[in-house]
């Protein structure tokens, strides 16, 4: 309704700090942002949106011939199939909320031809509560992505809300890199760092 969203408990903070991280290296960078009270690092053109399907919509035109596209965004999988134009009263009763799948921008942007509108390379994230690797790999292999940066959102000390994280990076080739706990800033450089040699 007017009043309330589905959303989720990403603050985008890994992603800006990847933004930064290619900022450093000399990219010219595109950031595609939910709202979030973080300041976009200096230098790099934010382009804002509210849903996944403006999500899409701006992936794919900002990504398009790019040299890389890393999707930190925790894009929701669902969304309300019917928004009320009116806010729910408490006095109606407790609502009946059907749900509908959003926009796949992943499996869309990998499943476009290399070399026009595909970016070179395209990298995803698993933020996983459980079965981490095990479901990275699939969605590595099911979205087509170069590599996958899998992240347990159930430890204390990395994941959403935090200045840390701990990740694994799985390769389309089968290799896997596993990182010690570090702060994003650090996962950022390492992240890029291995997007540089790729694109070599």
């Amino acid at each position: 309704d007017p009043v309330r969203v589905l959303t989720n408990r990403s603050s985008g903070k890994q992603g800006y700090a990847l933004a930064q991280a290619a900022l450093d290296l000399g990219a010219q960078v595109t950031l595609i942002t939910a709202p979030t009270a973080l300041t976009p690092p200096t230098g790099a053109r934010r382009v804002a949106v509210e849903t996944a399907k403006q999500m899409l919509a701006a992936v794919l035109q900002e990504s398009a011939g790019s040299d890389a596209l890393i999707m930190a965004s925790a894009v929701a999988d669902f969304r309300p199939k019917n928004a009320s134009r009116d806010k729910l009263k408490k006095a109606d009763g407790i609502p009946q909320v059907e749900l509908e799948a959003t926009e796949d921008i992943l499996k869309t942007v990998a499943g476009q031809r290399r070399g026009e509108k595909r970016p070179r390379l395209v990298v995803g994230f698993a933020a996983e509560s459980r079965d981490l690797l095990e479901n990275a790999a699939s969605k590595l292999k099911s979205k087509g992505l170069d590599f996958i940066a899998a992240n347990d959102i159930s430890a204390k000390d990395a994941g959403f809300a935090v200045e840390t994280n701990r990740v694994t990076l799985l390769f389309a080739d089968g290799r896997q890199e596993a990182l010690s706990l570090m702060s994003k800033a650090e996962v950022a450089e390492v992240i890029l760092g291995r997007v540089s040699k790729l694109l070599e």
